[in-house]
């Protein structure tokens, strides 16, 4: 299963940094930014998250909550978490299971080798639990401007 634009998330479990255990449950009542990048201290996932730091508290005002998620071990997301003093969590999805719902684990290749690896995306939830937008193949300059700008027009 694969989550739809226009309909519900479906069940998933998830840990995150702060200790917290992420749901569709837990998410109820309020709006999500899910963005999913490749790998913690890394150029571009670097400054995405930096980004999204500088801009949240747009987000919170506009009643949005922020998860990071990437592959990479709580403990690995904690220290790049507190390094860029980033005021979300950090979701950790060793086993993929979040990739695999939201679709993101695509081929990819670096210096000529092939490998599968998180394609940049990020997913907006309403308050509902419902999927209302979703950007792919994201390029991190502008991105987080026009995730805020969205969140700012869902009601």
């Amino acid at each position: 299963m694969q989550v739809e634009i226009n309909q519900p998330l479906p069940p998933f479990n998830a840990s995150a940094t702060g200790e917290q255990s992420i749901s569709p449950d837990t998410l109820a009542g309020q709006k999500v930014v899910l963005y999913f990048y490749p790998k913690d201290n890394t150029p571009g996932c670097t400054t995405e998250g930096q980004d999204f730091r500088d801009q949240f508290d747009a987000f919170s005002a506009a009643g949005a909550v922020i998860y990071g998620v990437s592959r990479d071990s709580l403990r690995t997301h904690s220290n790049f978490k507190a390094k860029h003093e980033f005021p979300f969590e950090l979701i950790s999805d060793p086993e993929e299971e979040l990739c695999k719902l939201f679709d993101v684990i695509k081929l990819k290749k670096l210096y000529g080798k092939e490998y599968e690896g998180i394609e940049r995306s990020t997913f907006l939830v309403d308050a509902k639990g419902v999927l209302r937008q979703e950007w792919r193949k994201v390029k991190v300059p502008g991105h987080v401007a026009e995730v805020l700008a969205a969140v700012q027009a869902l009601d």
